[in-house]
């Protein structure tokens, strides 16, 4: 660097000290993380899916990604409102499933398409309101019910 430009931001470093924009700074006497550990050569990587919370599920091959979403997918649809939005679901399903096992990439797995009808009657039976118990006879009106009419069976 020329002795002019140095000047010039040494200048502007002693006046930010002066005027204390280097106090307080976050990390001040801390060591820098990382400084010392062995060299990684996906350390950018780790620290993005750190820094940005990335899900772990988001890094999985394609084939393991599908296989859990055939695991959950009682749990997705669950959320869903109608049966046509679960068909959709599960056809989307069923073609990425499809494609993958054209042109399998990643670890070869055993992935077959899900039957969406078998989705779809499971789905159904879930939301199917449980049954209500039989109503209790209800006591005449008329006539009071007290613990000392009741009669002692022996």
């Amino acid at each position: 660097m020329p002795s002019q430009f140095q000047s010039v931001v040494d200048a502007q470093i002693r006046a930010a000290e002066a005027r204390g924009a280097f106090d307080n700074l976050p990390g001040a006497g801390k060591p820098i993380p990382g400084l010392m550990d062995p060299d990684d050569p996906a350390w950018w990587i780790k620290g993005f899916i750190e820094r940005e919370n990335v899900p772990t599920e988001m890094l999985l091959p394609p084939s393991l990604a599908m296989r859990r979403e055939i695991e959950k997918l009682p749990e997705t649809v669950r959320m869903l409102r109608t049966e046509q939005a679960v068909r959709e679901h599960v056809e989307d399903l069923n073609h990425r499933i499809r494609r993958w096992i054209q042109i399998p990439v990643g670890p070869q797995l055993p992935l077959a398409p899900v039957d969406v009808d078998e989705v779809v009657a499971a789905w159904t039976e879930q939301r199917r309101p449980a049954p209500t118990p039989p109503a209790s006879p209800t006591p005449d009106p008329r006539r009071p019910h007290r613990w000392w009419h009741r009669r002692r069976h022996t």
